[in-house]
This record gives structure tokens, C-alpha cells and sequence, in this order.
């Protein structure tokens, strides 16, 4: 993905615990929204900003944005701040 903002490789090894990708529960449904939306064509389904400007500023890839979109809908709970 030249030319668009990318988030740092879950399996980058860090502090604690020793993979990002450790965070994340086996069953947890982000696995299936992420295998799912990275085997979708979607220049084909017709997104724009599949393939990156040679000018200006990085955007974000149109897959990554799905994903939280995705993130959002299927567990709007996981995201509200807690009382």
C-alpha cells in the first residue's frame, strides 16, 4: 500500500505483550471483518481512492477505513467509552 497512511504491522513485537496482534482474542469477530475486507476487490466494487495520488498528502487506504466502518456497526459497544 504505497502512498497510503499504514498503521503500525500487528505482529510488530513491542513491550507488552509481545505482539499487537496478542490484544485481540482468537474469536474475537475483528478477525473476520479484517480476513474479509482485505479479500474483497474494491476498485471493483467500485471505491474510490483504491489506487493513491501521486501528490499531496497520504491518504488512508479505502480497506482500512472499511474496517473501522465494519468495527463500528457489528460492535458499537467495544467503542463507547466506559460510565
Amino acid at each position: 500500500m504505497k502512498r497510503f497512511v499504514e498503521g503500525d504491522d500487528r505482529k510488530q513485537v513491542s513491550l507488552l505483550p509481545e505482539c499487537v496482534d496478542d490484544y485481540i482474542g482468537e474469536d474475537n469477530p475483528v478477525r473476520v471483518i479484517d480476513v474479509f475486507v482485505d479479500e474483497l476487490e474494491l476498485e471493483d466494487l467500485g471505491f474510490n481512492g483504491t489506487v493513491p495520488a501521486l501528490t499531496g498528502r497520504p491518504s488512508y487506504h479505502p480497506g482500512a477505513m472499511l474496517k473501522i466502518l465494519h468495527l463500528r456497526v457489528f460492535e458499537p459497544r467495544s467503542l463507547q467509552p466506559a460510565p
